[in-house]
């Protein structure tokens, strides 16, 4: 049950030391104190202790465009801006008739002006609350027809905005108008407390709205999704597989079948997001796999599932089993199950995979669905569509190490090349994306975003380094990163590494540092300086620098670049 404002208060009274803290900036037109307050208590129930700065009252711009000012000492790492629909009605009344139909494109010069102003001095991420819709019946439903009503004007930079934040790499938008179009605007806006406190965001809407920020802060922050878990009889079908038949399982266009075809189509096209989907389902596999094979009303078929487990096991045992093939954490698996009892003993067992609760009637799964926004994203890139493919392959790498007793035959036979790139304007997206969904194999788990990897790539300060790995099943695309700081003349750090946990085991990690200690030769450094910090996550590589020879010197790790020798490793490079 999501918790209400005072639930919420309550949390501001506890213990936040040992949270990780993020220093937020909130900046407002309108009164924003409850909604710091809404963000600071809900951040903790996700491990945050928001450092929170609140600017005056309508101050954005006196902030925003004066260098000297609290905003710019603060230097947050995360910047809100609330901009109301109200505050831009209120600009629209005062506009002589003819500037009417300019209101849009003003608004915009001015957030651009906004979002340069913090993005050429500050390396925060801006979160931008979009504009919940206000109809002023000025004109009806005529409005929908005439580029200066209010109405034609507030969609238009809706839209406009969105096109600007697909070219603005550290722009998100937090999309409180479709939380209106959920809640009715009588949940979202109370017009007595607008008048009396200049309120905008009523009490009720303030806890959807900070977890709708905190959805983007948490992915911002490498807490993402990665996989839906599907339960099959119930849940992706109408009816009973095994009992009922390959004809009388219920989907298509008919009666409630019409309901698990659309929830199947929302999956599709998350696996198409590149969200990995698997099946967990209590049923014999031949018969289990059936309608993805024959039912010519299926949306989903196997090709689209990365790992089918059905079988009569438990499902938790199940899970575990496709967690250990898939390797990500539980933490970014979803389960979706009909059966109450089963999504009791997943969570009971599992604690940290998400299980919603299915309501009971399959015609609401998806409306219940949409609403938790589960699969929150700050990247999309082109390999995304490629995941379940990617998946597949590693499923038959498995079958064929299981045939060799050496390791190394097994490595020798995959016939492995690896492309090595710098980065630029056709892997940023890629290199941004890993850095912001990898979290095992990642030593100092630095988030990146496409403008700080641009940044980085011009910077001669840095070096830095893409791989992608093909072998004789096919290509793996980018699956590591590596950037280098130059601290002086002598050592270079190794300022990101990370990497793919679908390429582990395959000695990619010893022909990523041969590669760099071969430049760090060519270029006269003498030292290769390397950190770990630790996570809850990365306890993989906590002993990756010793086992690849260097030295702990300290906090850091140091390998004397003139004493190296390269380690053999079965990767050839790609030209």
């Amino acid at each position: 049950m999501a918790k209400n404002f005072i639930q919420i208060k309550k949390n501001l009274k506890k213990d936040f030391s040992g949270l990780k803290t993020i220093k937020l900036a909130i900046l407002g037109d309108t009164a924003t104190q409850f909604l710091s307050q809404a963000l600071k208590g809900t951040g903790y129930d996700y491990g945050y202790n928001f450092d929170l700065w609140e600017a005056d009252f309508n101050q954005i711009e006196r902030q925003v465009f004066d260098l000297s000012s609290e905003f710019y000492e603060f230097k947050p790492d995360i910047v809100v801006i609330f901009r109301s629909s109200h505050k831009l009605l209120g600009k629209y009344n005062k506009l002589k008739p003819a500037k009417h139909s300019a209101l849009a494109n003003d608004e915009l010069e001015i957030i651009d002006s906004i979002y340069n102003n913090i993005t050429n001095h500050l390396s925060a991420k801006i979160i931008y609350y979009n504009y919940t819709e206000i109809d002023d019946s000025i004109f009806g439903n005529y409005a929908n027809k005439t580029p200066s009503s209010f109405v034609f004007q507030l969609r238009k930079l809706n839209f406009e905005l969105m096109l600007s934040a697909s070219e603005k790499p550290n722009l998100f938008l937090c999309d409180i108008s479709s939380l209106q179009n959920q809640k009715g605007k009588s949940t979202v806006f109370q017009p007595s407390l607008y008048i009396s406190t200049e309120m905008v965001l009523s009490i009720d809407i303030l806890p959807k709205v900070a977890h709708k920020t905190i959805d983007l802060i948490r992915a911002l922050y490498g807490k993402i999704k990665k996989c839906i878990i599907l339960d099959l009889d119930n849940t992706t079908w109408g009816g009973v597989i095994g009992d009922d038949g390959l004809e009388n399982i219920q989907i298509g266009s008919l009666g409630i079948g019409k309901a698990f075809s659309e929830f199947q189509y929302w999956v599709k096209k998350l696996k198409d997001r590149g969200i990995i989907v698997a099946v967990c389902s209590k049923n014999t596999e031949s018969i289990a796999k059936e309608p993805f094979e024959k039912h010519p009303d299926m949306v989903l078929r196997l090709k689209d599932i990365s790992v089918f487990k059905a079988n009569w096991d438990n499902k938790v045992d199940n899970i575990r089993q496709i967690q250990s093939i898939l390797n990500i954490g539980f933490d970014s698996m979803v389960f979706l199950d009909d059966n109450p009892f089963e999504r009791s003993i997943v969570k009971e067992n599992i604690p940290e995979i998400t299980v919603p609760e299915l309501p009971e009637d399959p015609a609401n799964y998806l409306e219940y669905l949409y609403s938790l926004n589960l699969f929150e994203t700050v990247s999309f890139s082109s390999e995304d569509s490629e995941r379940t493919k990617l998946y597949q392959i590693e499923a038959e790498r498995v079958k064929e190490f299981q045939k060799f007793t050496s390791e190394d035959d097994f490595l020798k036979n995959l016939e492995m090349h690896s492309k090595i790139e710098p980065f630029n304007k056709f892997n940023t997206p890629r290199v941004a994306q890993l850095s912001q969904r990898t979290n095992q194999f990642n030593l100092r788990t630095i988030r990146y975003t496409e403008a700080d990897i641009e940044r980085i790539s011009k910077s001669d300060d840095y070096a830095t380094f893409t791989f992608t790995l093909d072998d004789k099943f096919g290509e793996n695309g980018l699956i590591c990163a590596i950037i280098l700081k130059k601290e002086d003349h002598n050592t270079l750090f190794i300022d990101t590494w990370f990497m793919s946990c679908r390429v582990l085991k395959r000695g990619m990690e010893k022909f990523v540092l041969n590669t760099i200690v071969d430049y760090a030769k060519e270029n006269g450094f003498t030292i290769l300086k390397g950190e770990h910090i630790p996570t809850a996550k990365n306890v993989l590589v906590k002993d990756h620098y010793t086992d690849l020879g260097f030295l702990k010197n300290g906090a850091f790790f140091s390998l004397m670049v003139d004493e190296y020798k390269n380690i053999k490793s079965f990767i050839k490079i790609k030209e």
